[in-house]
């Protein structure tokens, strides 16, 4: 009998540390076979390359090259190309992750030739449809035929929206490629040694997103707020290339803050390590921290992991203190998430 075929969808830094895990699971599975288009989005080697490198991801069949652009511009662009490789290859199901333009991309390119989807992080709601990361979950997850939700409030989301088949919950996955992390990271200290960190407290702090750094008095706020953090502790701000643009442009800057360029996925699991608070508008690091189990300060209004804010690990800028006593949040599973993944993807190609 021959095997199944299925391509993944990737473009940004969040999808690369996902698809390493589900990979890992499915190269291990003699079922069916795994292609990778990745459509480069985040074209950055910062914030592409070493992420295949280090993560050991199969390198892609299909390099697209389609970063930039507006955001219809360029999941346009994706989906004709998307369309003509599907077209060519005729996979038995395509693979998303997440919530980029490239999630979004893939799904309706699949779905109009009438190719399966299945959704990896799936019913995650911000419910702020002026983010285009909602819009993109909204959609992929109403054309999606096999939808993995890491929680069960996820499950519940899809539930109120009417979808129920194929619905599975399965864990974080990303709770797996964080367990890989740390054993792969083991007594690393090069980069707190480059830093000047070892042995200090610090906190870890990324931003990226447009509606951060898009509206520039909100974005003078957050910088104000980064500075007043800086106060209590040493900051290391690890710039995105959006971000510096902003600064730049704006001549703004926060003062007393490290700022040092994106890093390895290594050497972030090294920072989120010996941190000890994580500020972000990052979904990803937001649980990152949380599985190194550190306090959490997400720059948002709202955040699709509610359960990290009530099991008292994260909290919102807006907001003055965390709430009630820390503790383990069970939905996200044991690091076994891309296994039962695998599983489930084989019994849906079988069927």
């Amino acid at each position: 009998m021959a095997k199944k075929n299925i391509m993944t969808v990737v473009g940004a830094r969040p999808q690369f540390i996902k698809a390493a895990a589900v990979s890992r699971a499915i190269a291990q599975n003699a079922a069916f076979n795994e292609a990778i288009i990745h459509t480069g989005q985040h074209y950055d080697a910062n914030m592409s390359d070493i992420f295949f490198d280090e993560l050991g991801i199969p390198a892609p069949s299909h390099h697209l090259g389609l970063g930039g652009g507006r955001h219809g511009e360029m999941t346009g662009r994706m989906i004709e190309a998307l369309e003509a490789i599907f077209l060519d290859q005729k996979p038995d199901a395509v693979m998303i992750y997440g919530d980029t333009n490239s999630t979004l991309a893939g799904a309706l390119a699949a779905v109009k030739i009438h190719i399966p989807v299945i959704h990896v992080e799936a019913g995650l709601r911000s419910f702020n449809r002026k983010m285009p990361e909602e819009i993109n979950r909204l959609v992929s997850d109403q054309l999606s035929d096999l939808l993995l939700c890491p929680t069960r409030v996820s499950v519940d989301n899809l539930k109120a929206e009417g979808i129920t088949k194929g619905v599975h919950l399965v864990g974080d996955v990303m709770h797996d490629a964080t367990l890989y992390a740390v054993e792969q990271t083991k007594n690393n200290t090069a980069l707190l040694d480059k830093l000047g960190l070892d042995n200090k407290p610090f906190a870890l702090c990324t931003m990226h997103r447009a509606e951060n750094t898009d509206d520039e008095l909100r974005f003078k706020k957050l910088i104000s707020f980064l500075e007043k953090e800086a106060r209590e502790r040493a900051v290391v701000f690890a710039v995105h290339p959006r971000t510096r643009k902003m600064m730049a442009a704006r001549g703004v800057e926060p003062k007393g803050v490290r700022l040092i360029d994106p890093v390895g996925y290594f050497d972030l699991h090294t920072l989120l390590q010996h941190c000890d608070l994580v500020l972000t508008d990052s979904g990803g690091l937001q649980k990152e921290a949380y599985f190194h189990r550190k306090p959490c300060i997400t720059m948002r209004d709202e955040t699709e992991w509610v359960e990290t804010i009530e099991a008292g690990w994260n909290r919102l800028w807006t907001e003055p203190d965390w709430i009630g006593e820390r503790g383990v949040i069970a939905d996200y599973g044991k690091g076994d998430a891309a296994e039962i993944s695998a599983k489930l993807i084989e019994e849906y190609l079988a069927a």
